[in-house]
């Protein structure tokens, strides 16, 4: 993935800049009175029925010029861009010091710094269907062996001494068997928008030219840690 039409950052060199790695992409519709509170009120909200959409970009980069690395990017919404629209991102949270300055200072994204824990588990598969070919042949069904893997991937965000608990995605390990088939090949290029943050209140505009596979998997389960005492869960409802 390439940015490009930004600035120049010292630890990053000169766009464009090129991330390598694996990443899930998980739509979801949120109330737009939800979403407009991220959103500049410049743009206007992709929107139908009190909805717009937005999701998640859960990255895990084997090799960036910040090194090894994972984000999460919380999208709130979809914003016109014509003759197409964009994602703006709500929140990005980066296992990395040196890929949240980039963000903020740089691409003008809502970077935090976050520890990111991961969890497999093992667990039994049930039995096959007749279906179970063709499912398995588009990434939705199941393998061959007796047993798949569950990823629990907690994500901390820390500030300063503080840290909180922000949300549990659950990753099905079940169609994941790249051996079998990678998916078609695609090249695509996203207009972005971000900045309008404490680092970078200008608004910028830049492109993504992406290459990768692409292929159907199990939506993801998110869930918010579970409560420890009352005083969470008082915090939690405000």
């Amino acid at each position: 993935m390439e940015v490009a039409e930004t600035k120049c950052s010292s630890g990053y060199g000169k766009p464009p800049w090129i991330f390598k790695g694996s990443a899930l992409y998980q739509l979801h519709l949120v109330k737009s009175e939800t979403a407009r509170a991220f959103i500049p009120k410049e743009f206007r909200l992709v929107e139908a029925f009190g909805y717009t959409l937005g999701g998640f970009f859960l990255a895990s980069y084997e090799d960036s010029p910040a090194g090894v690395f994972d984000e999460l990017v919380v999208i709130a919404g979809t914003v016109w861009n014509p003759p197409t629209s964009c994602a703006w991102a709500a929140r990005v949270l980066v296992n990395s010091g040196d890929a949240c300055d980039h963000g903020r200072k740089e691409v003008g994204l809502p970077s935090q710094v976050a520890k990111f824990s991961k969890k497999i588990t093992a667990i039994p598969r049930q039995r096959k269907s007749k279906f179970s070919g063709f499912l398995d042949k588009i990434g939705l069904g199941t393998a061959s062996s007796s047993t798949k893997s569950c990823m629990d991937v907690l994500v901390t965000e820390t500030n300063d001494r503080s840290t909180t608990d922000i949300c549990n995605i659950n990753l099905t390990a079940v169609g994941m068997k790249f051996d079998k088939w990678k998916g078609p090949a695609i090249k695509m290029s996203l207009p972005s928008f971000s900045g309008r943050t404490e680092y970078n209140p200008s608004l910028l505009k830049y492109s993504c030219n992406i290459e990768c596979r692409v292929r159907a998997v199990r939506a993801a389960k998110v869930s918010r840690p579970s409560l420890t005492s009352k005083q969470d869960a008082e915090e939690s409802l405000s």
